[in-house]
């Protein structure tokens, strides 16, 4: 009986170190992937379901032996589900490493300058691979534009909450840099004026200038004029004016109409970026009070009401078409 039983332990060795080599050469042979190939793993898929989708992928061989070589690697619990870009060939193992590490495929995500929050939000409402509803919406001005990175299943909330992170971080650095003597009571003044900036103009080289001309408005009790506050008034930021302002536009009762009312709007009226809040908190220091586009996305700027309407004129005569003068800006 002891006889029999010693060569058949011989064999169940035998056999389970076969299989051991077996599993560990295929662990490391490159996998059936011809090319490149970006998958999805769901939430709550275990190991045994990963390996399976792996195989219908055509990303592993055998899949029942990638199970054992997870288990046999201490993989097994730390695979991660999500979308994933695995390379042409990978190897079983090189495969568990990439679900191991949770290095999902990265979505990019650009968030103009200027967009009202609503706008903002809209774009997340309509952005493929993002999950949930927004429930919390930030204040107006409160969302730093620029460019987002997300993975399949983040949460919008989550997304947005990242944009106001951002915009308070931004905000609070670069009030410890602005320049002396502005005419703010705190950093959310800033921010309203670094909104009408950015409505204003979308040009790196009058940022600071336009900034300039409306802070010696404000030191000098003048109104500020903004063009872009009165559409804000019509809007209230929840959709675009689909037509120029008229005159009557510039009568309309609303705090935010910068025509009528002395002072900044009681909030900004779009989330600016960086460029336009440091515009805001380090402008040209210049004896601007007026300026007036010109057509091409410049702006020519003046000292005085003269000035300013002798540009208007000859910019109307260059136009060969107007016939409502433009209003002081």
């Amino acid at each position: 009986m002891r006889a029999r039983t010693v060569p058949a332990l011989l064999v169940l060795i035998a056999a389970i170190a076969g299989f051991g080599f077996w599993d560990w050469l295929d662990w490391n042979t490159p996998g059936p992937l011809a090319e490149n190939k970006t998958i999805v793993l769901p939430r709550g898929a275990g190991t045994t379901e990963i390996a399976r989708r792996l195989g219908e992928e055509g990303v592993l061989a055998h899949p029942w032996l990638f199970v054992a070589g997870a288990a046999a690697t201490g993989d097994f619990l730390s695979l991660r589900a999500g979308e994933y870009e695995v390379q042409a060939r990978s190897t079983p193992a090189a495969v568990a490493h990439l679900l191991s590490s949770g290095r999902t495929v990265q979505h990019r995500l650009t968030i103009p300058e200027g967009l009202t929050t609503a706008e903002i939000v809209a774009i997340l409402n309509g952005t493929p691979g993002l999950e949930g509803s927004i429930t919390r919406r930030p204040a107006e001005g409160r969302l730093l534009p620029e460019t987002y990175f997300y993975a399949l299943g983040d949460p919008r909330q989550g997304v947005l909450e990242r944009m106001r992170n951002a915009q308070a971080k931004a905000v609070d650095e670069l009030w410890a840099a602005r320049a002396k003597d502005l005419p703010f009571e705190d950093p959310d003044e800033a921010l309203v004026l670094a909104s009408i900036v950015e409505k204003e103009t979308g040009r790196d080289d009058e940022r600071a200038h336009v900034a300039g001309v409306f802070l010696n408005r404000l030191r000098l009790g003048m109104r500020l004029q903004a063009d872009p506050t009165v559409i804000y008034a019509i809007t209230k930021g929840e959709r675009t004016l689909d037509r120029p302002l008229g005159h009557d536009d510039l009568g309309i009762e609303s705090p935010y109409n910068t025509y009528l009312v002395q002072g900044l709007p009681p909030t900004p009226i779009a989330n600016p970026g960086l460029a336009s809040i440091r515009a805001a908190l380090r402008p040209l220091k210049t004896d601007d009070l007026y300026f007036v586009a010109d057509g091409s996305g410049k702006h020519v700027f003046a000292k005085t009401l003269a000035e300013h309407n002798q540009h208007v004129a000859e910019l109307r005569r260059q136009q060969n078409g107007a016939t409502r003068p433009a209003p002081p800006r």
